[in-house]
């Protein structure tokens, strides 16, 4: 069974962060182990949260409670988001080395995904500048994929990143595979993937609106397509059709929060509203 390590937010009371994610990455028979940067009982988009920021020092036993057992070795995926301090990200920087430095001779090695969860279009930046610092010095280069918004990719290279031939060029500024959500594309909105040898589209239209996560969302299921294997388009296709399939439900059945355990199988398909094209 793939084994995921993912760093990132615990909010009891919504589909959000590593709470998404590993409900969505259960969807594909991956395993995840949580480590909580913050534990809230709801998205601070609904007012305050209630919880609190979860000390270093219990992130750093957490991880070192996981080593102790042998199952950096045994990790797959590292997915790491949002967080609330800058010794908080040097924890998880210093566990993707471990979890490197553990794998074994025989595998492929880990799958390192950075969401730098920053701000966005509108909002600007919601972490303090310490941590936006910190992921931009200490995570983004150890990521095999940053998965961002368009705002993030903006602020991590200075570049606009808002249309998808923007978000290439930007994106090609990391100089690193890059997963693009919040793409301008005329009336739709879109996710662009790029590297430096290929870039591609994946496309739908605009709901009206969306329930937090969807970034979350969208980064685990791009990342249990690399798990599988799959090819790169479809990779996009599937990540964007889920999102988009699992945001309509919500819209239809009037659902607060994104319903990623009721999707079932339907989260694991891609969608005929979702239309890819290849870039460059």
């Amino acid at each position: 069974m793939p084994l995921a390590l993912l760093i990132s937010s615990h909010v009891a009371g919504g589909q959000v962060g590593a709470s998404a994610q590993a409900a969505a990455l259960a969807q594909f028979g991956v395993d995840a182990m949580v480590v909580p940067t913050v534990l809230y009982g709801r998205h601070p988009g609904w007012g305050p949260p209630g919880g609190a920021a979860t000390p270093v020092e219990v992130i750093e036993g957490m991880l070192d409670g996981i080593a102790a057992n042998g199952l950096l070795s045994l990790t797959d995926l590292v997915i790491t988001g949002y967080f609330a301090s800058a010794a908080q990200v040097r924890a998880a920087a210093r566990a993707i080395d471990a979890v490197r430095a553990a794998a074994r001779p025989d595998a492929k090695g880990p799958t390192v995904i950075v969401d730098p969860t920053l701000g966005d279009d509108g909002k600007g930046l919601y972490v303090p500048a310490e941590v936006a610092e910190a992921v931009i010095a200490d995570l983004v280069p150890r990521a095999d994929l940053v998965a961002c918004n368009a705002w993030e990719l903006q602020r991590l290279t200075g570049a606009q990143a808002d249309a998808p031939q923007a978000a290439v060029r930007a994106a090609r500024r990391l100089d690193k595979p890059v997963l693009v959500s919040s793409v301008r594309h005329g009336d739709e909105i879109g996710v662009v993937y790029a590297d430096r040898d290929e870039a591609w589209l994946a496309v739908h239209a605009k709901a009206a609106g969306a329930p937090n996560g969807t970034g979350d969302l969208l980064t685990a299921l791009y990342a249990a397509a690399v798990i599988e294997g799959q090819p790169l388009a479809f990779r996009l296709a599937r990540a964007v059709g889920g999102v988009a399939e699992t945001v309509s439900a919500a819209n239809v059945w009037n659902a607060p929060e994104l319903p990623i355990v009721a999707m079932g199988a339907r989260i694991r398909q891609t969608s005929p509203g979702v239309t890819v094209e290849r870039l460059a």
